[in-house]
Order: C-alpha cells, then structure tokens, then sequence
C-alpha cells in the first residue's frame, strides 16, 4: 500500500506507518456520536455571576497578577483569511461584472468604511491610473475586488486576517487584529513584571510577516501601556497532518502518485499549546477583537473568568492535597462529590455504589486534570459549538463542547435536545495548564480520540475525504475539569466575511 517514497515522506514529515493506517481505518469506521445528556443552559452547566461573585473573581485575578503567576494569551492565527472573502471571490469569477446580491452591493455601497479602504485607493491609482470612487463610476467592480484580493494588488485573498487592516484608530491610522490582541493582553494578561506574553500559531509563509509587524508595532504600544510585550510564535506540526483519502477509503494520490497531506484542523494545536509553559493561559480567536473604544465589557469578563478558574483551581488543589494524604473522612468526601457535581457538572451514577476508598481514587482522577473555564454566549444567530452535558468513555457525565457533526442527526431525542440550546461557543476560554505540585499536564494524555471529524473536500476536480483531529476546544479537551460560565454577547465580535467589518461593533 505505501510505496518506498511515501515512506520517505512518513519519515520527513514525522508520521510513522502506523498512524497512516489509524488514519485509514479510522476513516472505514468513521467516529461514533457523542450520546448527549441535555443541552447545557443557564439552569444547568452554565454559571452566572452574580454581582458580589463577579467583584470578588475580579479581585482574585488582580491578586494572581500581583502575586507573580505566569499568564500567556494563546491566539490560533494560521492561515490564509480566504474564506473571509469567499464572495468576493465568486463576484470576480461569475463574469456580471457587476453587484447582484444584497452581500456585493453592501460590499460596495460601504467600500470607503473599511479600515483598508484608502491603501487599496492608493493600489487602484497605480495599478489603473484612477481611484476606486472612479472606477466604480465607470462600473469597474471587478477591478476594485481584484486590486484588493490578487497578488499584483493587496493580495488580501491569500494573506492570514492577523495582517488584515481591520479598524480604524486616531489620526486616520489602522489597526490589524494582531495589534488588537496585543493591546488587549496588556490591559488583562499583564503579569507583575508587567510582561504581557503573547503566543500566535502562525503559517510559515506568514511568520516574516509577523515579525515584521510585532517588531514595527509592540514598542509603540508598550509605551502607551508601559508594558513589555513577549511575543512567540509556532507553525501547525507537519506529523499532526492527516492523509486523504478517496470517497472508497483508498488512499489518494495525485497525477504524479503522491500522497495529499492536509492539516488536520486546530485540533492540531493542543501539541502546539502543550509546548506553552504557563500556568493560566487565555485562548481566543484571532478575528474576535473589536477597537480599544469598545473593549470594556471584554475586559472586565476576562479578568473575571480568570479569578474564576483560579477559584476552581485553589478548591481542586485543597482536596487533591487531603486526597493525597489517605482516605479522607466521609464527610469530608461527600463535600468533594459535591463540589465536583456542582461545579464541575461532572456526574456519575457509578458514585453511589463505590465505598470509600472507591469514591476517594474516582475524585483524584477526575481532580487531577487541566482545568479550564468556557465563557457562553445566549444564541443570537452567530456560529459556533454549543455547550452541552455529555457522556464519557468511563461512564460519567460532565461539560463538553460538541460542534453539530458530533450529534446524530437521526436521533430524535438528542436532535431535540440540540435544537433546545441556549448558548454557543465563542472560543473564549481560560485555562489552568499545571497540577497542584506545580508541574506541567501533559495535554496530550486528556485527549478523546474518538471525537474528530471526516469531511468531503475537492481537490483538482475530484471528490476526496480529510480528516480533523479532535477539536482544540472540543475532543481535545475532552477530558478536562470545564466550567461554562455565561458572557455577554458583547464579548463576541468574529469576522468571517469581509462585510462583518462594517458592524458597529467594528466601526
């Protein structure tokens, strides 16, 4: 089946034999769905802060800065921002020439309250001679979307949204979301040094232009925020990329009988997260990021889940300490059991059948684990995974988010329970790396390998199967301690499509 030169490449690329023929048998059984509990909802799996809980995270957050505690802020920013701009695209490509559909007239309409509008004004004037307002008079349409997507223009079609001209700030000058998200380090994720340690996963046709950007930028801001910014970067690891297959599981090969790799989601970068030594690492989205006057409620909800985890995180280091020393007494256990149920919404009927020295071995299992706090937004008709209570391999039941793929579609009951969700999955999360010695988890030990994706691609004109590693939010963390915790939808702002820059929110 594999050939002395797919060989070669298994070994460049760090990809044994043996997880090729994982890969293949996994795409001829594909993953089995998650058996889900009930939709997790503000009455059930997601924590709402009251006012005197909220002041007093806020407070303890203040304190772990203070104490010297290591923070990292973790943004997932590989990538092309292509998909941003997939109907832009297909304008250049349908030969009308000009605005048909409600999105390519918003496109144009607003085309001068882009944050990027007046260096592709200056692109237009030296590609054709004229500026844009002039072009879209003489129904140029094509030449304005060109000059802005195409490599001889601002070839934002292939650049990473990190880059990308996003918003504007004073004095006519633009911000990028990797600048945003430097700014917002320094007003949550300072440390009591006043370092501000930030790490992007980036491409490597891209990381130049990063540097170049994070060398050009930082100073300027560490001055306004007298910090000092620590910025490291990482590519998607080539082992972590999955072979694809054709639509009968056979490997496929191109015209000249290669192999096709494709990376393997962002679930690939739990390795990537694993290499981060820090104790409380944020993780957000690169294209979630609004401009400094509208950053407020963000920050204080930050600031907030932080204290929260680490109250978490002081509680689970208490009972693992007593755990630790022998068989706590039965009171003692239950208030454990409690804690865990409650806050943690990790059950098990198992529980009750298991004598003391049982039930003590079960809490230190599930106590010792990476712990992270999921901020939840209510629906409003944005994207993303929901949070849900579900079931795990050992029998128990806890706090998991699931994308819909992971849901059987032809199970009446769970389609129901998905449809009665209140609250999706910004990638707003806060996360507690060490143990309570201080030692770093191994992350890759909390995996469940049975919660990746298979989906249809098309390369070349033919139809092909890829598979997705467990998400980084989702399997990948599957067997983490997790508290969903409500946020306000204020807190959520992404950009998936070019015109999302014309909300208010980004304006």
């Amino acid at each position: 089946m594999l050939t002395e030169n797919d060989k070669k490449l298994l070994q460049a690329k760090g990809i044994t034999e043996d997880a090729i023929m994982q890969q293949i048998k996994r795409f001829e059984t594909g993953f089995p769905f998650l058996k889900i509990e009930c939709a997790a909802t503000s009455a059930n799996g997601i924590k709402v802060l009251s006012n005197k809980e909220f002041a007093a995270c806020t407070e303890r957050w203040r304190n772990y800065q203070k104490s010297g505690g290591s923070i990292l802020k973790f943004v997932p920013a590989s990538g092309a921002a292509s998909r941003m701009f997939k109907n832009i695209f297909a304008f250049i490509t349908d030969g009308k020439g000009e605005p048909q559909t409600d999105f390519e007239k918003q496109f144009f309409n607003d085309i001068e309250n882009f944050a990027f509008y007046e260096t592709l004004n200056t692109k237009c004037s030296t590609l054709y001679g004229m500026p844009i307002r002039q072009l879209i008079d003489n129904g140029r349409y094509v030449d304005v979307a060109k000059a802005l997507l195409m490599p001889d223009g601002l070839n934002y079609g292939a650049m990473p949204k990190a880059l990308l001209k996003f918003h504007k700030a004073v004095a006519k000058a633009t911000r990028t979301p990797l600048e945003e998200h430097l700014e917002e380090g320094a007003q949550y994720a300072v440390d009591a040094n006043r370092n501000v340690n930030i790490h992007f996963t980036v491409s490597p046709e891209h990381r130049n232009a990063f540097k170049s950007l994070i060398e050009k930028q930082s100073p300027k801001l560490e001055k306004v925020w007298g910090v000092k910014f620590n910025v490291s970067m990482s590519e998607q690891l080539e082992k972590t990329d999955t072979v694809a297959v054709n639509l009968d599981n056979t490997l496929y090969r191109d015209k000249d009988g290669n192999l096709l790799f494709r990376p393997a989601g962002h679930g690939a970068l739990i390795e990537n997260l694993n290499a981060c030594d820090a104790q409380v690492v944020f993780i957000k989205n690169i294209d979630n990021v609004v401009p400094s006057k509208l950053r407020a409620e963000t920050i204080r909800y930050k600031k907030a889940l932080g204290g929260y985890l680490l109250m978490l995180q002081q509680k689970i280091a208490n009972y693992l300490t007593i755990l630790e020393q022998g068989i706590p007494s039965a009171k003692q256990l239950k208030s454990m059991l409690q804690f865990l149920e409650t806050e943690l919404c990790t059950h098990n009927a198992e529980t009750a059948n298991m004598d003391e020295k049982q039930l003590a071995e079960y809490l230190t299992r599930k106590f010792n684990r990476p712990i992270r706090v999921c901020g939840m937004v209510k629906n409003e008709g944005e994207p993303g995974g929901g949070p849900y209570l579900a079931y795990n391999p050992d029998g128990s039941c806890s706090p998991q988010i699931l994308e819909a793929a992971q849901i059987d579609p032809d199970d009446d009951r769970a389609v129901d329970i998905m449809r009665s969700g209140t609250h999706f999955n910004p990638v707003d999360l806060v996360c507690y790396l060490h143990d309570y010695k201080g030692n770093p988890f191994n992350l890759k030990e909390f995996i469940d390998p049975d919660t990746g994706l298979i989906s249809n691609k098309s390369t070349g004109g033919v139809e092909i199967k890829a598979l997705e590693l467990p998400g980084l939010w989702n399997g990948s963390m599957s067997d983490w301690n997790t508290a969903f915790v409500e946020v306000p939808a204020a807190t959520f702002n992404p950009v998936k499509t070019v015109n999302d820059l014309l909300r208010k929110q980004h304006q």
